[in-house]
């Protein structure tokens, strides 16, 4: 029992660590300009979502094949309705979250996905690291998943969430739940067959990174325009700052430079 528990505390710290590295990206470069008391209320939501989502999925898709290809049980047989089945609830379940008033109030479908969707994959991180502590842990890749899975699986669905999020500003609900249920799908299967073959990662980062700068845009869309027009002013007065400064420093004197005040002493002079 103490084992299973420092399991748990190991995993939750790994994911909660991850949740805050993505949260510490486009969330922090607007922060202030942006429904930051909807974002943390979906971060509430998200993780009870994410716990729901992440142990369905546990339990109908990754025990039945792990106990089939690790532990030579069952038939290994990828029930097909599970598998599209699962990552549709969750996405509907987000979908919702999104439609509530206060988020559409202020057209936070973006920033409220971003936030959405890091507590989600923060929930999924931690079953999947749990599950990896659980083993033998003898080799270097075991620890480079764990890693990987506390880093990326909340960005993942930071991203995907965000981009549904997006879609539900232009008016693309059916098309939002299509298209994000499409991507949670696959992003699902990569991260199972990342925790049993590490080389996965090698095709779930490039992408991430890809698809980073249009997060960025999808987050800076969502901004009321009050908020982006003192974001620009904020950049505006920090570059003039800086050129002020450099401009100081240019025309600081020599050392040694003795300046003639008329109400000085001769001493002071010196």
């Amino acid at each position: 029992m103490v084992n299973q528990f420092l399991v748990f505390q190991i995993a939750a710290v790994c994911g909660l660590v991850g949740m805050t590295l993505g949260w510490r990206g486009v969330m922090m470069k607007y922060a202030g300009f942006y429904d930051l008391p909807t974002a943390w209320n979906q971060v509430f939501w998200g993780i009870l979502l994410g716990g729901a989502y992440a142990s369905y999925a546990d339990n109908s898709l990754f025990i039945p094949y792990y106990e089939a290809a690790v532990l030579d049980s069952g038939n290994g047989e990828l029930n097909i309705i599970q598998f599209l089945l699962v990552p549709l609830l969750g996405t509907i379940g987000m979908h919702l979250l999104l439609r509530r008033q206060r988020v559409r109030k202020g057209g936070s479908q973006a920033t409220s996905g971003w936030a959405l969707g890091l507590a989600v994959g923060g929930m999924l991180a931690i079953v999947l690291i749990q599950r990896k502590l659980e083993t033998d842990m003898d080799e270097i890749w075991d620890y480079i998943t764990v890693i990987s899975l506390a880093f990326f699986a909340p960005r993942v669905e930071g991203l995907i969430t965000t981009f549904h999020g997006t879609l539900m500003l232009k008016g693309k609900r059916w098309g939002a739940i299509l298209r994000t249920t499409f991507w949670r799908t696959l992003s699902l299967t990569m991260l199972y067959y990342a925790w049993f073959n590490p080389i996965a990662w090698v095709f779930i980062i490039p992408p991430i990174l890809l698809v980073k700068d249009s997060a960025d845009k999808w987050i800076w869309d969502s901004v009321p325009k009050e908020g982006k027009r003192r974001w620009r002013r904020m950049q505006a007065d920090k570059v003039r700052e800086v050129n002020a400064a450099k401009n100081n420093q240019n025309e600081k004197p020599p050392q040694g430079t003795v300046f003639y005040v008329d109400h000085a002493s001769n001493d002071e002079q010196e």
